[in-house]
């Protein structure tokens, strides 16, 4: 069965967004595997900070099905799709790894590219799946994570459970 992986980032009303989706994954998928949630600055607009998380649950669905089902948990929480694609958000739920899946086509991008380029991606994904190889690069993601140059990004871990 195999491992996948979503990232959450919410900077509207987080505490609250982030548990519903952490208790609406777990209701759909089971068992997750949570990361510390880390707080970061917009980046690509003026907007509030951010919390961010990565979970990681096994199943047998399709990414297409789990990006509906991502899509779904999104919208419940009051995501709109309209406007600019850099803005405030309830939520943001992205599938960043299905097993070992390579595909890039429009539809579905894994593994994810934000897994290498943001470090509010990358760390959390590294401190759950430190020995876990990227399908692409084959290096590990606790490699990668400490190859990484964050730049002017910084993030900082928080004490929040969205599991509670």
């Amino acid at each position: 069965m195999p491992r996948v992986y979503v990232s959450l980032g919410s900077n509207i009303d987080r505490e609250t967004n982030l548990r519903t989706a952490v208790r609406e994954l777990a209701a759909h998928y089971g068992r997750l595997t949570l990361s510390p949630v880390y707080e970061s600055r917009a980046v690509g607009f003026d907007g509030g900070n951010f919390y961010n998380l990565v979970v990681g649950f096994d199943t047998e669905e399709s990414p297409e099905r789990i990006k509906e089902t991502l899509e779904e948990i999104e919208t419940h929480c009051g995501r709109r799709r309209e406007g600019r694609r850099f803005s405030s958000r309830t939520l943001d739920l992205d599938l960043l790894l299905h097993g070992d899946t390579l595909r890039h086509d429009g539809r579905i991008d894994l593994p994810h590219p934000d897994i290498r380029r943001y470090i509010f991606v990358l760390r959390p994904l590294a401190e759950i799946a430190p020995d876990r190889r990227d399908p692409e690069t084959r290096r590990t993601y606790g490699e990668l994570w400490n190859a990484f140059n964050a730049g002017k990004t910084e993030i900082w871990k928080v004490e929040f459970d969205p599991g509670r």
